[in-house]
């Protein structure tokens, strides 16, 4: 531990023991089928993995392999500025920590408890000057909103998705997040094929576009609809009043053989551009990763399985380290493709955009 900070490796090495059976903790996480996540049995816990054969968490790590950068280092020499503004706050890098939730499903719960691993995340987050994300899973209820009580410990440094329970429950949560002072509140639409729930009883819902603009309605905070994967739905949630349009599969854990969240992207961001804040997730594992999502689109990015191995790992000291080391290898790709604030950065960073047919 160098000048008294976690390395990421340290942290990912203390992981690959604390989640032993569950991840690896692999230096790359790419949902291969060797993989130790995706070794489970249909109808089977999910864990770390994907369900069924697992291709969608795979083709989230395929699309954006299929991209590479466009080197350009010829000119002016200039620091790249990194610094996001979200709602109101000022950001170090437009990075954020996905809203995974229910650390139990990951093998974690022996070593972390989930009020534990949420505030590992917001305050790894907030340390490193970032934002953390949290979620909501079958052990969670407007009486015990973990992810909630750890934004408010940490000032409203946070973002609070929830899922798409009734709208009375929603509601509660998100009367929670507002006093908690949340930067945003939002409603996971996609976690209608939450694995966690289903298995636990917990009702979660098809929402409306009526249903959507309700709960919008409600909240003073910022509306977000994350888990849309193509452009009707992006539209929809525009419609419903969302400020801002996850594009994700879930991390691939909802639903079997969808694309890659960059395959998507593009086309989402053409639509929706300029009506609300395009965040993208899947796959996302270097600050190279985010380069190219930013450039497909995306005004942000969020980052899951790797801070959940960082959070196990070690606790908010790990999540620090994942995140700056994001965020330097983020500038250090904005200066080799030649833009200098994320404003600059285009399809041109690429060498080759993919295919809008």
């Amino acid at each position: 531990m160098a000048d008294g900070k976690m390395s990421v490796e340290e942290a990912r090495e203390s992981a690959r023991a604390k989640l032993k059976g569950f991840c690896a903790a692999y230096k790359t996480c790419d949902g291969l089928d060797s993989r130790i996540c995706q070794g489970h049995s249909y109808g089977s816990p999910i864990g770390m993995g994907g369900p069924g054969t697992g291709a969608s968490f795979a083709n989230n790590i395929r699309a954006l392999e299929a991209l590479k950068l466009r080197p350009l280092l010829i000119g002016p020499d200039f620091l790249s500025d990194t610094s996001f503004a979200f709602f109101g706050k000022e950001l170090a890098m437009p990075i954020m920590g996905a809203s995974v939730s229910g650390v139990n499903s990951f093998g974690g719960e022996s070593v972390m408890g989930e009020a534990e691993f949420c505030r590992a995340v917001v305050r790894g987050c907030k340390a490193a000057a970032s934002m953390g994300w949290r979620g909501d899973s079958f052990n969670y209820s407007p009486e015990r909103p973990f992810g909630i009580e750890a934004i408010a410990e940490s000032g409203g440094w946070g973002v609070q998705i929830i899922k798409p329970r009734s709208q009375d429950a929603i509601k509660l949560f998100m009367e929670k997040a507002e006093r908690a002072g949340c930067a945003a509140v939002g409603v996971d639409v996609d976690g209608q094929g939450s694995y966690a729930m289903n298995a636990h009883a917990q009702p979660v819902y098809r929402k409306s576009i009526s249903e959507l603009r309700e709960l919008a309605s409600s909240t003073s905070l910022p509306f977000v609809v994350k888990g849309v994967m193509c452009a009707e739905d992006a539209e929809a949630a525009v419609e419903a009043g969302a400020k801002a349009v996850v594009v994700s599969n879930h991390g691939g854990r909802v639903l079997d053989c969808t694309p890659g969240t960059a395959e998507v992207l593009p086309g989402i961001a053409r639509r929706i551009r300029g009506a609300a804040l395009v965040i993208a997730d899947g796959g996302v594992r270097t600050g190279y990763d985010v380069l190219k999502m930013l450039a497909l689109g995306a005004d942000a990015v969020l980052v899951g399985r790797d801070l959940v191995r960082a959070a196990v790992g070690g606790g908010e000291e790990g999540v620090r380290a994942q995140m700056e080391l994001l965020a330097s290898d983020l500038a250090k790709a904005m200066k080799m493709t030649g833009v200098a604030s994320l404003a600059e950065i285009s399809e041109r960073v690429l060498w080759k955009a993919p295919d809008r047919g």
